[in-house]
């Protein structure tokens, strides 16, 4: 067994036993996704590496520390997505679908990061992400954080608090940015490896360490509020009175800017203190110039993200069940000789009711395990087969104190129907 070949390091398999609590997830992902009426884009896995630098930033842990990044045959450098809001602006701008157009756009699938793994954070990690494009308002910025609390009421999550933040616009960053400098370059002692090499090219991030050593020093640096243009105060006061109005609650956090240079104006987390450190489970923001910054038209954009394997931790933690739906029907054929008719059936219903869950025996087995496999699996009713009667089949309930019942085979989609 010492060459057994096992997955890489932070690279996890997702079993059939643990996949229906996925199928759940996305199913009322899917659910509330078009409840909205935003639709679905799917992006490649590998993009080129100057997607990813020139829309996160090169000062950044993503591109500076965590990216899968190679070359190809050809000389192409390479990168394995570490997010998905760069790739969803340049398939846009590619296919010409923003320029002077709303759209509402979602997405899920894996992205990569070389991180040191530990629970709620892997290397191969799947994100669900939601952006809207060409809506300049704060009404937009509500919705967005409006959906993201309804998914915790459908999850049945009650313990995830609002962070709420304001970037202010690209000026007042500008203006605000030579204020933080000359703080920082004034504590330059204080500050760790990372914030001197951050502190001339992106400063902002120094706000973001999780530096126990810096806690203070952070706390004392002028505040990005104290900075804000007239528009950008309007902004963010319009988001409140949306966002209080819809009974959504929120703590400002002045320090809040998140990891990537992208954002401006509206910035936010959804967080939650069960995970220990990776508390994090929704983040997201306003990026109106990074349509224009990756070579399309200038036109605003919203988004947030979530991790879907931080989110699935989350519910197990809190007791939380997301268990796909047990199937509906069992067919048994009680003899080898009745699996064609069993198989006929079980297309029949299939095709009558099609949002019924069948599942057909198969694999032979005395009628005591049969039975056993009917009832493990979740099914309200098992429908027994049997050439001695071939025009009739058996109706045994699973869930209810009811006698078994036999139907005539021509009238068991109608019977089902009544009883869906």
């Amino acid at each position: 067994m010492a060459n057994l070949l096992k997955s890489i390091r932070g690279m996890h398999d997702v079993l059939p036993e643990d996949s229906p609590r996925w199928q759940a997830f996305e199913a009322k992902v899917r659910r509330l996704m078009a409840s909205y009426t935003y639709s679905e884009i799917r992006t490649p896995i590998v993009e080129s590496t100057d997607l990813f630098c020139r829309s996160i930033g090169e000062v950044t842990d993503i591109v500076e520390k965590e990216m899968y990044t190679f070359e190809d045959r050809n000389g192409d450098r390479l990168t394995l997505r570490p997010e998905g809001t760069a790739s969803c602006v340049r398939a846009g701008i590619q296919h010409g679908i923003l320029h002077n157009q709303i759209r509402r756009l979602w997405y899920m699938g894996p992205m990569f990061r070389h991180e040191r793994p530990q629970k709620g954070r892997y290397r191969q990690f799947h994100q669900l992400g939601v952006e809207a494009f060409g809506i300049a308002d704060a009404d937009i910025d509500a919705e967005l954080i409006i959906m993201s609390a309804r998914l915790w009421r459908d999850l049945g999550l009650k313990d995830l608090h609002l962070e709420l933040n304001t970037l202010g616009s690209t000026e007042s960053r500008k203006n605000y940015r030579a204020v933080l400098v000359d703080y920082l370059e004034a504590h330059r002692e204080q500050l760790d490896e990372d914030s001197l090499r951050r502190i001339n090219k992106n400063p902002l991030r120094v706000l973001d360490s999780k530096n126990p050593g810096m806690e203070a020093l952070i706390a004392n640096a002028p505040s990005l509020h104290d900075y804000l243009d007239e528009e950008s105060v309007e902004h963010f006061e319009r988001l409140k009175v949306y966002l209080d109005g819809a009974g959504i609650a929120y703590t400002i956090n002045a320090r809040l800017v998140r990891g990537l240079d992208y954002y401006c104006k509206t910035v936010f987390e959804w967080i939650t203190d069960s995970l220990g450190a990776q508390g994090t489970v929704c983040a997201g923001g306003r990026y109106d110039g990074l349509v224009e910054q990756l070579g399309g038209k200038a036109s605003p954009a919203a988004g947030f993200a979530i991790g879907m394997e931080r989110l699935l931790s989350l519910m197990d933690e809190t007791g939380v069940s997301a268990q796909e739906e047990p199937v509906d029907v069992y067919i048994i054929p009680q003899a080898s000789t009745d699996i064609e008719r069993t198989l006929n059936l079980a297309e029949a219903v299939r095709e009558a009711l099609p949002e019924l869950k069948v599942q057909m025996h198969c694999g032979g087995g005395s009628i005591k395990s049969q039975m056993k496999k009917a009832d493990k699996s979740g099914a309200e009713l098992a429908l027994l087969v049997n050439d001695d009667e071939p025009e009739r089949v058996v109706i045994k309930y699973l869930r209810e104190a009811k006698s078994q019942q036999l139907v005539d085979q021509a009238a068991i989609i109608n019977f089902l129907n009544k009883n869906n």
